[in-house]
């Protein structure tokens, strides 16, 4: 069903990918039951590899650090999994991610870390638009986030895309971290991914195209092979996606000292208190953010501000109290709690 009822997603516009078993994906045209065609997607999950003359099972990354590949251990739950590379089916199991963290950035940034490509295992993907140019804050300082984009794939290219994430991408050899050749101050890449068997996040520190000579050389190639595919999963905004329409924020609030530059909003949420922002473990990281608290979309509504899918930062709220707050918005996807 093109348009997964069920899985948490709302979709403008649904779209089909049709893969052909044994080649590339290919543009189909299909039509619902209401008779509008549907938009065509075409070629995003074919392997880099897959043209003719090229291997499609490269070395292993690891090969030259000596480093054995990674045991393989069964999945920790019992529940139904697909595939020739298994991976659990649900709508909320991640079972390949990518995300940026770290490094020397702004509060508001590390509060607003998230993943910037997610794959479900009912196929629905969730991913960050490569942009060229960079939203700005308004007069006030407030800086509306790129929203995040969703679009599905069949099981066909599920298997495409962790085929070549555990083979090409390195991720099947890899190491739980390679941060002893990075820089100290750059972010992190961080890989996850939880299928054929394995279960495991993989940590690189300062991933970019500069190569450095080292034990891990081949192994960075081919996790910067991987994020490159990953980044642009849309080639550039020309295959077909809808916005992500999330159902739950999270919001961050923060005691801000002196009065603001720009205007501050009145406290809109009357039967809440600052005091229900709590600080806590942020996801994925293991550190603790500021004082944050899960907003319903009703609430998020109550802000009275437009085009905020992607999330917002630098947002000025006079609390109840009279005292002057920060407050930080960011989606979160289904499978996060907080």
């Amino acid at each position: 069903d093109p348009v997964r009822p069920g899985t948490g997603y709302v979709r403008r516009e649904p779209s089909v990918w049709a893969w052909r078993p044994g080649g590339m994906p290919t543009p189909t045209l299909r039509k619902p039951v209401n008779g509008r065609p549907l938009a065509l997607l075409v070629a995003s999950l074919a392997l880099a590899a897959c043209g003719a003359g090229q291997q499609t099972t490269p070395p292993s990354p690891d090969a030259s650090s000596g480093s054995s590949p990674a045991p393989s251990s069964p999945l920790a739950s019992a529940a139904p999994t697909v595939g020739a590379i298994e991976h659990k089916a649900g709508a909320t199991d991640v079972i390949l991610r990518m995300e940026q963290g770290g490094g020397f950035v702004p509060i508001d940034f590390l509060a607003t870390q998230a993943p910037g490509f997610t794959l479900f295992g009912n196929g629905v993907i969730v991913f960050q638009r490569t942009v060229t140019t960079f939203p700005q804050p308004d007069a006030d300082g407030v800086l509306k986030a790129v929203p995040w984009r969703t679009a599905s794939v069949d099981e066909g290219q599920v298997q495409q895309l962790l085929e070549f994430a555990l083979g090409q991408g390195g991720l099947g050899s890899a190491r739980d971290a390679y941060l002893s050749d990075g820089i100290a101050d750059a972010p992190n890449t961080i890989f996850t991914i939880r299928a054929g068997g394995l279960d495991k996040t993989v940590v690189v520190n300062a991933l970019s195209e500069e190569t450095r000579p080292g034990p891990d050389a081949v192994a960075r190639s081919a996790f910067l092979t991987l994020a490159k595919r990953l980044q642009d999963f849309d080639l550039g905004g020309t295959i077909s996606s809808d916005v992500y329409e999330a159902d739950r924020y999270r919001g961050v609030l923060s005691p801000r000292d002196g009065a603001p530059a720009g205007t501050s909003l009145d406290w809109p949420w009357p039967a809440i208190k600052p005091i229900e922002f709590k600080e806590g473990p942020s996801d994925g990281s293991g550190g603790t953010i500021l004082p944050h608290r899960t907003m319903s979309t009703d609430e998020v509504a109550a802000l009275k501000l437009a085009d905020i899918e992607g999330g917002v930062q630098g947002l000025t709220l006079r609390g109840p109290d009279g005292a002057i707050y920060s407050f930080i918005l960011r989606p979160l996807l289904v499978d996060e709690k907080d």
